[in-house]
């Protein structure tokens, strides 16, 4: 589940491999440039750490990230 972590949404995702979690970070992109809203995020073989919040409403969380968040999720859930 999302949480807020500094201002930010949070979440951790973890998969079986580093090619699965590869996948699922080119698959967030695609999303994430047809919503013109880019996360933060690391990624470290399995696992893959998103931060979500919006620049130019000043760093804070809006709808723009739960939407963006929800699309993660949908994602992740395809990948599991």
């Amino acid at each position: 589940m999302w949480e807020e972590k500094k201002g930010s949404l949070y979440r951790k995702f973890e998969f079986e491999d580093f090619k699965s979690a590869f996948e699922f970070m080119q698959k967030v992109a695609v999303v994430a440039e047809e919503q013109n809203h880019h996360p933060r995020w690391q990624n470290e073989y399995n696992k893959v750490e998103i931060w979500l919040s919006t620049h130019s409403a000043g760093g804070l969380i809006t709808d723009k990230d739960k939407r963006l968040a929800s699309e993660i999720d949908r994602i992740y859930g395809e990948n599991t």
